[in-house]
């Protein structure tokens, strides 16, 4: 992988956190279009966008819930929009492709494998829930299988690939690598691959320094210049593992889906403050930040001009 700028993708409100977290996460399609919006504005050249149930703050993969944001984030920034196909924990995978297949966007993400996903440890500090099944959702990831099986994963790309859809391939693991690798070599996704590394979730690789050089070397034997390299990290270790993976030439995701805080023990107060730290430390290092438009040229998307909303 050769050097290129670094794409900046902000994750606006993800499935992880729930409200009781942080009163600055983004639950209303008012309040996630204008996160989207103000994220891109400062800096962010794709936006990772999950849907909730806008009363109880519920992950919700309903196309109707993703109509009364989307276009509102398309008529006001030039920002790629990239949907998540990982939906909520404990969705089908019809419920988690539904709101991908109605919006046909540029981008949407790919979970590169199953795993064992525990998050039961994210609301510890919390002292009062807001609502009912929030505490349960985190507890019951203890006993909990993110599926995605090389049937569930082709089955996604194949529908949404042949829209011409590109992906973001989340890689919790190694071996996602790998899978990944499999369907490139059968030619059922086709070069520039997006290759996302995630570190820090406990069921997957941990968010390590060594462990982001072993995951980029990895993809660089497996893709050579075929594909681009970024990478995101849970909650303390967003930065530093943001501002690595850059270091050595890949791009960045941050945002409250990945991470609630902006400092130690500081929430965070928007998902566009996030990306304006990160894009100061990219630009202190000499790393320059690609627009949505370079972005689009390096990930080879299809352009706005043809998704579905």
């Amino acid at each position: 992988m050769k050097r290129s700028k670094a794409i900046i993708t902000c994750a606006v409100t993800g499935s992880i956190h729930t409200p009781s977290m942080s009163p600055h996460l983004p639950i209303t399609a008012d309040e996630i279009a204008a996160e989207a919006i103000a994220a891109a504005e400062a800096g962010a050249a794709m936006l990772h966008l999950h849907a909730r149930d806008p009363e109880t703050g519920r992950p919700d993969q309903s196309p109707h819930l993703f109509a009364a944001f989307l276009p509102r984030i398309k008529q006001s920034t030039d920002a790629i929009v990239n949907i998540t196909t990982g939906g909520g924990l404990g969705m089908s995978l019809d419920e988690r492709l539904a709101a991908a297949k109605w919006a046909r966007p540029e981008v949407a993400s790919m979970n590169m494998g199953s795993i064992n996903f525990n998050i039961s440890g994210a609301g510890a500090k919390v002292e009062k829930w807001l609502h009912d099944w929030e505490k349960p959702y985190l507890e019951m990831t203890t006993d909990f299988i993110l599926s995605n099986t090389f049937a569930q994963i082709e089955r996604g790309m194949r529908e949404l690939g042949g829209d011409g859809t590109r992906f973001e391939f989340e890689c919790y693991d190694v071996g996602h690598l790998y899978n990944l690798a499999h369907f490139a070599d059968r030619k059922v996704v086709e070069p520039p691959f997006f290759v996302q590394g995630v570190f820090g979730i406990l069921g997957g690789i941990g968010a390590e320094p060594e462990n982001l050089m072993h995951m980029k070397s990895t993809a660089d034997r497996l893709f050579g210049a075929d594909y681009l390299f970024s990478a995101l990290a849970a909650g303390r270790h967003q930065m530093p593992m943001v501002t690595l993976s850059a270091l050595l030439g890949g791009s960045v995701r941050v945002g409250l889906e990945d991470s609630l805080f902006i400092g130690r023990r500081a929430l965070a107060a928007s998902n566009a403050d996030q990306v304006r730290k990160i894009r100061l430390i990219l630009e202190e290092l000499g790393i320059e930040i690609a627009t949505p438009a370079e972005a689009r040229e390096m990930m080879g998307t299809k352009g706005s001009d043809r998704v579905g909303f």
